[in-house]
């Protein structure tokens, strides 16, 4: 396999992804609801999500699939090996609906079960991200590492897992500690935009509660390879088999003891 040429594809895929969000036209009226709390999906979803499950196929037939907008949360025995796609194709819905930026399409590509490649897109503001495992982490194609500012100079990045509301309160919790203990908190809407946020050196710290694994697939390995550490809110190295709580800091707060107290 051609790695470069592999994720060169992927990467295009990820830009045609971003063109079909640009041209999207009268958004609001092609919502749909989904089972949960304030959980949209829009018919630009599922057309992003087939359009990058038939160009990807083609890049690596072999492939197994898994995505949002399939309603699945989790990989079963099966797709637990070899190579298999997980992908967002509209992380930030909500976003995308009202107009807020950003919203990015997420590419993560996992062998036997562990992060192998990840692409992320922001097209409102053409920021490409990526990474291959042990190739270091790239925006636009040139190396990015993330920030050695110490946790009370960085801001932190967080979500607040709606899907599932019985976490806000400690969810909220989490954000009065953090923000004793940095510069500030942003909450963008797109955990895969936070991740990179934290990746490209802009912010120090990222959690939620729980993401689904298209959410972090792609960003995550992004984020490792920029010199942060991933881990979930327990500080157990994270997994990519399932939902999960994330906490990523960067390389300097990552020198620090910046676990949830």
């Amino acid at each position: 396999m051609d790695t470069a040429k592999l994720l060169s594809g992927i990467e295009q895929a990820a830009r045609e992804a971003g063109r079909i969000m640009l041209e999207a036209e009268d958004i609001e009226h092609a919502v749909h609801d989904k089972e949960g709390h304030a959980n949209f999906v829009t018919d630009y979803d599922r057309r992003v999500q087939e359009y990058l499950f038939d160009k990807l196929a083609q890049l690596l037939p072999q492939a197994r699939f898994i995505g949002e907008e399939e309603g699945a949360d989790a990989f079963t025995e099966e797709d637990r090996r070899g190579f298999a796609f997980c992908v967002d194709p509209i992380d930030g819905t909500t976003n995308f609906i009202k107009g807020y930026r950003p919203s990015v399409t997420s590419i993560g590509l996992l062998l036997d079960d562990k992060p192998y490649m990840g692409v992320v897109y922001n097209p409102y503001d053409d920021m490409l991200f990526s990474a291959v495992r042990g190739g270091g982490a790239r925006l636009n194609g040139k190396p990015i590492t993330s920030s050695a500012e110490p946790l009370a100079k960085s801001l932190i990045m967080f979500g607040t897992a709606p899907y599932n509301p019985e976490k806000a309160e400690e969810t909220f919790a989490l954000c009065a500690q953090y923000l004793r203990r940095g510069a500030d908190l942003r909450r963008s809407g797109t955990a895969a935009w936070d991740l990179c946020s934290v990746a490209m050196g802009t912010a120090g710290l990222f959690f939620e509660m729980r993401l689904g694994l298209w959410d972090f697939a792609a960003a995550a390995l992004i984020a490792e390879e920029a010199g942060c550490v991933l881990t979930d809110l327990s500080g157990r190295p994270l997994r990519y088999d399932g939902p999960s709580s994330v906490l990523c800091a960067s390389r300097g707060v990552a020198k620090e003891n910046y676990l949830p107290e």
